[in-house]
C-alpha cells in the first residue's frame, strides 16, 4: 500500500505541475515593464507573453492585442512556444501512460511486472516534460536578463520576469519531483522482488545429482 501511496502522490504532483504548463503558457505576463530608472511613467504597465502582449492603465483599463504575423515574432518567442507545447503535450501522453501502470487502477493487473513498466514509462516521459519546460522557461528569462542588463538597451525598454515565468518553473519542478517518484517506486519494486540468492537444492531429491 505504501508503494502504491507513492506512485499517487507522484502523479498527483505531476498532474497539478501539467495544469500549471498549460496556465503558464496561456498568461501573459511573461516578461513585465520595469520601473527601474528615474524617469520610468508608471502610468502605464506593459507586458508581454507568448500569444499577444497588453498595456494595463493606471485607470485599471487592459488592452490586449494578438500578434499579427508568425513570421516576425522573435526566434526566442517561437521557441519558447514550441518548447511549452511539446512538454504539455508529453505530460498529456505521460498521465495516460501512468494511468495503467499504476497500482491503484485495474489495467493490467494480472502482469504485475508490466505494469510497473508502464508506470515507469510514464514518469520517464513526465521527467522528459519537465526538463523540455524548464528550458522554455529559463532560456525565456535568460534573455530579459540579457536584455535588462544590456547598456544598450533604453531605459523606458526595460522588462522584468513576470507571474508568467514563475507559475513555469514551479510546475516544472512538480512535473519533475511527481515523475522521479514514478521512478523511483517502480525501480525499487523491481529490485527488491529479484531474488539475492539462488535457490537452493533440497538434499535428497530423487533425480538430481545422485545415482
Amino acid at each position: 500500500m505504501a508503494s502504491a501511496g507513492i506512485q499517487l502522490l507522484g502523479f498527483t504532483l505531476a498532474f497539478l505541475g501539467f495544469v500549471g504548463s498549460i496556465a503558464s503558457t496561456a498568461m501573459v505576463e511573461w516578461k513585465a515593464s520595469s520601473y527601474a530608472g528615474d524617469n520610468i511613467i508608471t502610468a502605464q504597465a506593459l507586458y508581454e507573453g507568448l500569444w499577444k502582449s497588453c498595456a494595463s492603465q493606471s485607470t485599471g483599463q487592459i488592452q490586449c492585442k494578438q500578434y499579427d504575423s508568425l513570421l516576425q515574432l522573435p526566434g526566442i518567442v517561437l521557441g519558447t512556444r514550441g518548447l511549452m507545447l511539446s512538454a504539455i503535450t508529453l505530460c498529456l501522453i505521460a498521465i495516460l501512460v501512468a494511468t495503467v501502470g499504476m497500482k491503484c487502477t485495474t489495467c493490467l493487473a494480472e502482469q504485475p511486472q508490466q505494469k510497473d513498466k508502464v508506470a515507469l514509462a510514464g514518469g520517464v516521459i513526465f521527467i522528459i516534460a519537465a526538463l523540455l519546460a524548464l528550458v522554455g522557461t529559463s532560456w525565456y528569462g535568460h534573455r530579459i536578463a540579457k536584455d535588462f542588463y544590456d547598456p544598450f538597451t533604453p531605459t523606458n525598454s526595460r522588462y522584468e520576469f513576470g507571474s508568467a515565468l514563475y507559475v513555469g518553473w514551479g510546475s516544472a519542478c512538480l512535473i519533475l519531483i511527481g515523475g522521479g517518484f514514478l521512478c523511483a517506486n517502480c525501480s525499487g519494486e523491481s529490485s527488491s522482488k529479484a531474488p539475492r540468492y539462488p535457490p537452493s537444492r533440497s538434499a535428497g531429491q530423487p533425480g538430481k545429482d545422485y545415482v
